[in-house]
């Protein structure tokens, strides 16, 4: 079955982030940012009809002077939805940054529920909130700038343990297992074990209580990868949705010195054994980098926007491409998700666009399928071509 897909303009609407809230609908955020283009910043409540008919629900307009909001996280059974957004330029003088906002999703339409302060910007920081994720019960939420990361309880937004601060590197991305929080920066993934119920216990008789330290179980270098690259980054990391055992991260290639305009900033997605922590595959997906990444729920297949403007859907077993989508932006993919039933995928990007692919059932299969029909029609051609010429010895 061939593989539907859909580009839906969207006038004045730069898109940055993006969640799917249940099978069919979906928000992003996007806009004009700080700066004075005249373009407003938004979240935007989507119902998509296959993937031919989108239809705008809602609408919830930001303040004069805020962000755009950079990342979106959809709380796995609640109907809510956290956004990185920065205050206005006023609120964050005066250290006041609600970066971490709670928004319902209720009755199609989006309000604000709740905020919190996690990134303090100073002076000249461009710094933003890149990174909201949710673990996998919904219990904790990671959110990070660029080198700073919070773990927070949900829904109260209490530190669930101390913040950390990376002295190196930049981060790009964080995942939950249900033990586990591993943190992907440009030169290394961490490791950190998640609070016990025991680490909370002692909050007895209003007494305030610091939250415990995040334990750094495992610092991961970046893997070997083939070619004469000068080295690579990580810029994305997701534990499999089933199996805690594996995790997938993305890795852009930095070209040689001597590198010429035409040599590629290479892609490559590796599958690590979390037991070892070991690379198990690795196969390069794209000559140019990867911007955006996600894994569908069912862990059957991995999506990717890169800066060619293609997206890809690759098997999560074999990493053999199953489709291919050349030009699917006029600008690079800025954010790629799965809904909950693994049966679409959107995709957004800064030229106020929104792809939203219908992904078949059975995806994967299909793609072995057709290899399978090719090889049984060589057996019997072969087979046809043997039986002639004996048939001619006789």
């Amino acid at each position: 079955m061939r593989t539907q897909h859909t580009s839906h303009s969207l006038p004045a609407f730069p898109v940055y982030s993006s969640a799917f809230v249940s099978p069919n609908e979906f928000v992003l955020g996007g806009g004009g940012g700080q700066s004075k283009t005249g373009i407003k910043n938004k979240i935007r409540l989507y119902r998509a009809d296959g993937d031919k008919k989108l239809d705008l629900v809602h609408e919830l307009e930001l303040a004069s002077g805020e962000d755009a909001p950079m990342s979106i996280a959809a709380h796995p059974q609640r109907e809510e939805i956290v956004c990185g957004i920065n205050s206005a330029q006023d609120a964050l003088q005066d250290g006041q940054n609600q970066n971490c906002r709670v928004y319902d999703v209720k009755e199609n339409k989006i309000s604000l529920s709740t905020t919190r302060s996690t990134l303090t910007i100073n002076g000249e920081d461009d710094d933003y909130q890149k990174v909201t994720v949710f673990s996998p019960d919904g219990k904790y939420l990671a959110v990070a700038g660029t080198r700073d990361l919070s773990v927070l309880d949900y829904p109260t937004l209490d530190l669930a343990a101390s913040s950390v601060h990376l002295d190196k590197g930049e981060i790009f991305d964080a995942t939950f297992s249900s033990k586990t929080l591993v943190v992907a920066s440009t030169v290394n993934l961490f490791v950190y074990a998640l609070p016990s119920d025991e680490d909370s216990e002692g909050a007895e008789d209003g007494k305030q209580v610091q939250p415990a330290s995040l334990k750094l179980v495992q610092t991961i270098e970046r893997p070997e990868l083939p070619g004469k690259d000068a080295g690579s980054s990580f810029r994305a990391a997701r534990y499999h949705p089933q199996d805690e055992k594996v995790l997938y991260t993305i890795s852009n290639t930095v070209p040689p010195r001597t590198r010429t305009k035409s040599s590629p900033r290479r892609a490559f997605i590796c599958k690590w054994d979390t037991e070892t922590w070991t690379v198990v595959h690795k196969r390069q997906i794209s000559d140019k980098q990867v911007t955006c990444f996600d894994v569908s729920p069912d862990g059957k297949l991995l999506a990717f926007g890169s800066s060619d403007l293609t997206v890809g859907v690759v098997d999560a077993q074999t990493f053999a491409p199953l489709l291919t989508i050349l030009k699917s932006h006029d600008f690079p993919p800025t954010t790629i998700r799965f809904n909950a039933m693994s049966d679409m995928l959107i995709s957004g990007s800064a030229d106020n666009t929104v792809r939203v692919v219908v992904i078949p059932p059975n995806l994967g299969a299909t793609s072995w399928s057709s290899w399978i029909l090719v090889f049984v029609a060589l057996l019997v051609v072969l087979f046809a071509i043997l039986a002639q010429q004996m048939h001619h010895v006789l």
